[in-house]
């Protein structure tokens, strides 16, 4: 069983490795970065991680996964009115626009996810679950009259969660959210027609 402090000492190996990926690339980010970047031996990081590299991916990538979804909260659970959807995009746009080329959605899908299966796995999960809370708001917002009913939930929400990512991956190589923006808002105004 690990001790509060073994807990507090895993997640700063994860911390720091998410940060170094985000700055460096999963491909020139090293063990020894991350020791260095944590202030961990080798022996230490392998006690917490005995798989070594694959395993701490697997970490930091479940890592940045919760980041996604806590980072829309609670916006993102409460999408039933349009000030909420209003209040969300911008909550999304600002996140991004803040985090810019060291974003942690971008370096979990482009990334991470081609790192591993297990990594996949994760982003999968992600997107999945990502989506289905943008599904249930466009379902409230239906029930409510406020969309048209004939409208396919699951397609429109897959299609805003692909707007968003494709706008997150032109600012992480442009430095602009313009595309970001421009996609949740063309989205936003489809829901309205």
């Amino acid at each position: 069983m690990i001790t509060a402090k073994g807990l507090a000492t895993r997640q700063r190996i994860v911390d720091g490795a998410a940060d170094e990926i985000r700055e460096h690339g999963v491909a020139a980010t090293t063990l020894d970065d991350i020791c260095a970047a944590t202030r961990t031996g080798k022996s230490q990081l392998f006690h917490y991680f005995p798989g070594g590299r694959e395993e701490l991916l697997l970490a930091v990538a479940n890592r940045e996964a919760e980041r996604v979804l806590a980072d829309q909260q609670p916006h993102l659970a409460a999408l039933t009115s349009w000030q909420a959807w209003q209040d969300w995009r911008d909550v999304v746009v600002d996140r991004y626009r803040r985090q810019g080329v060291h974003c942690p959605l971008g370096v979990l899908i482009t990334e991470l996810g081609r790192s591993t299966p297990a990594a996949q796995a994760v982003t999968g999960q992600l997107i999945e679950q990502w989506q289905a809370a943008v599904q249930a708001g466009i379902a409230a917002m239906q029930q409510g009259g406020e969309v048209p009913a004939d409208l396919d939930a699951a397609r429109t929400a897959a299609a805003i969660i692909a707007a968003i990512q494709g706008g997150v991956t032109i600012l992480m190589s442009t430095g602009s959210s313009a595309h970001l923006e421009a996609g949740l808002d063309t989205a936003l105004e489809y829901l309205r027609r």
